[in-house]
């Protein structure tokens, strides 16, 4: 499946208007987690030969709210989040995701957005494109309109790469879009190419009941790492090259037979190590250590979740040797999760 090469497409008429805005629209959009490929969803790298990217997205999501302010208030547009902020126009905004969303729709005050999530946000599960996709879903909603998946990720990338110049790629947004596992390519143009991966009957489940995730408990500076990444993109192309084709090798990997756990977590050891190289804040000895911890104790493989420097440490690990894991990091907090099939959805009104 292919969807627009441009935020004018993107941008054209929605397909399908539903009824106008209830008092009170609610999003529920994933999280994702990345197998293999990141890095080569940025611009500097796909426009001179295509990126690709494995993730999928699991069960842990962002929560967004919009509704009619009530005009009781004194402020014309509240905004909850992990601060609150209530302000008399929308350029007063210090949420940058939510004041450029606002105005990319032209949505008039008075308003109401509150947001809450299942996991601390700069933690590399792409949490500030999940708001995004989520918030422009609530949005287009509260202005009656139904839009395509397509549509939210393009107008997702577009605030968070055109107008906020963040030095991110363009996986984050799509995963939290379109929610399951895909194969996600980026071409010369900026046209995204979406490849559902259907799988035989529990082969994804079973592949997660391989996989341990841990919460390093720091939170970082996604531009940081993704900066200095971008600037060294021209020295890193060879690595680039065989982070992608890791990416392809997974999906095949999935596609000929029933997943091999061990096979898998073995390409996404390779895809570590190289990885780690591209810039040196992606890793470092507190991260090191954990990861050779988990290797010890039998994880065939495993990788930091998105750009590095912290959140959430994944391990692929057969049954019999994922208590020698966990007990190997005992200071780390283990969170479970599980693949989600669906994308960013309206939850309230029911039936959107």
């Amino acid at each position: 499946m292919t969807v627009p090469l441009t935020l004018q497409e993107a941008l054209r008429p929605a397909s399908e208007l539903v009824r106008p805005a209830p008092g009170l629209i609610v999003t529920r959009t994933p999280l994702r987690v990345s197998f293999a490929g990141g890095g080569t969803d940025i611009p500097d790298f796909y426009e001179d030969e295509f990126g690709a990217v494995l993730s999928t997205a699991i069960d842990k999501y962002v929560y967004v709210t919009v509704k009619r302010h009530s005009e009781i208030f004194l402020e014309p547009i509240r905004l909850n989040y992990s601060t609150s902020e209530k302000v008399q126009n929308v350029d007063e905004i210090k949420n940058h995701i939510a004041r450029e969303c606002i105005r990319l729709l032209d949505i008039r005050p008075p308003l109401y957005i509150s947001t809450v999530a299942d996991l601390p946000a700069s933690t590399g599960l792409g949490g500030s494109s999940s708001f995004a996709v989520g918030l422009l879903n609530a949005l287009h909603s509260f202005r009656g309109e139904r839009v395509s998946a397509g549509q939210l990720a393009e107008e997702a990338a577009y605030v968070e790469i055109e107008v906020l110049k963040q030095p991110i790629g363009k996986q984050d947004q799509y995963a939290a879009a379109f929610g399951g596992l895909n194969l996600l390519r980026f071409n010369p143009g900026g046209r995204v190419s979406v490849e559902p991966q259907r799988l035989a009957n529990g082969s994804l489940r079973r592949l997660f009941d391989h996989i341990l995730m841990f919460w390093t408990g720091h939170q970082r500076d996604t531009s940081a790492v993704l900066s200095e990444q971008k600037r060294r993109t021209h020295r890193n192309k060879e690595s680039l090259r065989r982070i992608r084709d890791l990416a392809l090798e997974l999906r095949n990997l999935l596609v000929d037979r029933d997943v091999d756990p061990e096979q898998f977590g073995r390409v996404l050891h390779e895809n570590w190590l190289l990885k780690r190289e591209l810039a040196s804040t992606i890793s470092n000895r507190n991260i090191d250590a954990w990861y050779e911890k988990a290797i010890v104790a039998g994880a065939w493989g495993g990788k930091i979740c998105g750009a590095g420097g912290g959140g959430f440490l994944l391990f692929v690990v057969r049954p019999e040797a994922q208590n020698n894991v966990r007990m190997a990091l005992n200071n780390l907090m283990e969170i479970s999760v599980l693949p989600e099939v669906h994308g960013s959805r309206v939850l309230l009104p029911a039936g959107e």
